[in-house]
């Protein structure tokens, strides 16, 4: 099946990613990582607001009481409610960056890392409380990216890009185990980056380049294909009032020639019902 696109924002982001709908703003949140850019869209006013970061900001969450949680290359930061920003958790790798994030049931975000140059190992996931106590998780990531849970909180999904497969763990108070694969990308189809799960439990998956996002049921079974005219999608998450709109955010970065709509951000009207984010505890 596949579904009719519209664009949201026009852009030319170089790496579009993370897009998040801020349930009490009523608007999409998503990042443009290798700009150094955090960007909102409001769908119903069409106001757009950009906010500069001194490095690459890997995801962009809000927060509980307002304002926002950044995953930066050298750590964890806070926007507070009045523009302020401060460290929550700094640790300086060279040659490392942040990538994508999630914010786990409980409030407590989950942070992936990457090296630049994507080398096997080198990147990291973690989860950070809103006391700025950090957990390691995973050590032995290439490319950390799409992180989400089931509709009852049992189960987490995770990506680690270069392996062509989502992954599921057992998931409960703050811990995961069981690692299994839920669903594997066949050669020739792309590298599944960023996820979002459904209230049907049905999980989403941006291909780049594979340009496409696909679903997948809860057993794993492939149902659905949006085929996108780029071929570098990288994220999807489900926003609007009703939560029904999937925004797909995409990339220009690595084409020699994009399309006119890499690095924008598409929608697909009424593809689905999504599940409220949380916000971040911290």
């Amino acid at each position: 099946m596949t579904n009719t696109y519209d664009v949201a924002v026009q852009a030319e982001a170089a790496l579009g990613e993370g897009p998040t709908w801020d349930s009490a703003a009523q608007h999409l949140i998503w990042v443009d990582i290798l700009g150094s850019r955090v960007h909102t869209y409001d769908p119903v006013s069409g106001r757009r607001t950009v906010r500069a970061t001194e490095q690459h900001v890997g995801a962009a969450k809000p927060r509980a009481g307002g304002g926002l949680v950044l995953n930066l290359r050298d750590g964890v930061g806070l926007v507070e409610p009045d523009g302020g920003f401060r460290w929550l958790h700094r640790e300086v790798v060279p040659g490392r960056r942040a990538n994508d994030a999630a914010v786990a049931p409980d409030g407590v975000l989950w942070a992936g890392t990457m090296r630049y140059d994507e080398a096997p190992g080198g990147g990291t996931l973690f989860r950070i409380g809103g006391d700025g106590a950090v957990a390691g998780v995973l050590d032995d990531v290439a490319v950390s990216n799409g992180t989400g849970w089931s509709p009852d909180g049992r189960l987490m999904y995770y990506i680690d890009s270069p392996t062509r497969r989502i992954d599921v763990f057992d998931y409960a108070d703050g811990s995961v185990d069981g690692r299994r694969t839920f669903a594997a990308i066949e050669e020739g189809a792309g590298f599944p980056d960023g996820l979002t799960v459904d209230a049907d439990g049905c999980v989403w998956v941006a291909l780049w380049d594979g340009g496409a996002v696909r679903r997948y049921t809860p057993d794993g079974v492939l149902d659905r294909v949006v085929e996108l005219p780029v071929p570098r999608p990288t994220a999807c998450t489900f926003g609007g009032a009703d939560l029904t709109d999937l925004y797909i955010t995409t990339a220009r970065t690595g084409l020699t020639a994009p399309h006119p709509l890499a690095g924008s951000v598409l929608v697909v009207p009424g593809a689905g019902k999504g599940l409220a984010q949380p916000a971040f505890a911290g």
